[in-house]
């Protein structure tokens, strides 16, 4: 059974994705990404598959945006 892990994608680096997974960078081969993903998606890696959160994604930017409105 694969090991499921959650990540933010980094960067596209060359032939490899870069993903953040608990503070640690990891990279996976490009061809595994679906083709919308972009840097600061969130992601489920399950062995091959990578599988964009899209709901995780839009809940993190939206956290994102609250920290900078109140830096700002």
């Amino acid at each position: 059974m694969n090991e499921t892990m959650k990540g933010i994608i980094d960067r596209f680096e060359g032939d490899y994705g870069i993903v953040t997974i608990n503070g640690e960078a990891e990279g996976f081969p490009i061809n595994l990404f679906p083709l919308e993903s972009k840097p600061g998606d969130v992601v489920e890696i399950e062995g091959t598959i990578i599988t964009v959160m899209e709901d995780e994604t839009e809940r993190l930017r939206l956290e994102m945006e609250d920290i900078l409105d109140d830096v700002l």
